[in-house]
């Protein structure tokens, strides 16, 4: 059975309410489900989630934490589909591992890197809604794995490789669609739709139920929250419009020439929509020159 109650996005709570020391738990409960072992967070580092601009819905949340292991965890939501979003977050790891250890420091301070991702957007191809990678060393003749020896407090202790390369979670939001049979469906469920089942037991999701409530934000700020979803409503609907029209001239055509005109249209409907060219860049893949030219035409 589900709570009446309207339950705050995730994509929302994470920029402007998860970051209260008081408010670690719900983010404590999804990295616990995800991981399948207990986190707690000590501290939030700094990140780029306080973007406050009218084009912020375009840009990532971001939360970078450690926790009680020494770890870096990187917590992003992603609203729209962006083109080479898997070398972003790899270098998003690096960032983190390189800020994080100190120019003459022994390479035992590199820090463990989890780097989540909460996908609102269409991304990639594939039958489930939560993907892991991790890094592998196995035997190209044997397909074990390699064990690598560390020393820890004077005792070599051996250790697999995946266990210091970072580890990454792409979890596909607008995917998920069944009825929650497991913690993690439970989340999911909530990321989705804003629901929490009455008697949840699910780590994060107790938390969310008394701190993330619609009716407890203040006046002014259900209406911050509300011109945020209905932004994201149009955003979408203008991207996928302007994809729609613009690649399917590209197909028409069969041709490479085709397929330009295809992409200068998508970028022309963005321009029309209102959208910055750095938005535009990402989605099309063009670069800030060309958008440029395509809206210096559009202005004559």
């Amino acid at each position: 059975m589900e709570q009446d109650n309207t339950y705050i996005r995730f994509d929302w709570a994470i920029k402007h309410i998860l970051r209260d020391k008081a408010n670690f738990g719900i983010l404590e409960g999804l990295i616990t489900v995800l991981l399948g072992e207990e986190v707690k967070i000590i501290e939030l580092l700094e990140s780029e989630s306080n973007q406050d601009s009218d084009t912020d819905k375009f840009n990532r949340v971001d939360i970078k934490a450690k926790n009680s292991k020494g770890h870096l965890i990187i917590v992003e939501v992603q609203l729209t589909r962006q083109l080479y979003y898997l070398q972003r977050i790899l270098y998003g790891t690096c960032k983190a591992i390189t800020e994080h250890i100190n120019i003459g420091e022994k390479y035992d301070q590199v820090k463990k890197v989890y780097s989540i991702s909460i996908l609102y957007c269409d991304y990639g191809q594939g039958d489930d809604y939560v993907y892991h990678g991790e890094t592998r060393f196995k035997g190209i003749h044997t397909g074990n794995d390699l064990l690598v020896n560390t020393k820890e407090e004077g005792v070599i202790v051996p250790h697999l490789p995946r266990e210091v390369f970072p580890e990454y979670y792409l979890v596909r939001v607008n995917v998920y669609d069944k009825i929650p049979e497991s913690p993690l469906d439970e989340w999911m469920t909530y990321l989705k739709t804003g629901k929490v089942k009455e008697d949840t037991r699910t780590p994060g999701l107790q938390e969310v139920k008394k701190k993330l409530q619609y009716l407890s934000m203040s006046p002014k700020e259900r209406r911050a929250y509300d011109e945020h979803l209905d932004a994201i409503m149009v955003q979408n609907d203008v991207l996928d419009t302007a994809h729609d029209e613009g690649f399917a001239e590209g197909h028409a055509e069969g041709c490479a020439e085709g397929r330009a005109e295809g992409i200068a249209s998508v970028a022309s409907n963005m321009i029309a929509s209102g959208m910055d060219d750095e938005t535009i860049s990402k989605w099309t893949g063009l670069p800030i020159s060309e958008i440029s030219k395509i809206r210096n035409t559009l202005t004559k």
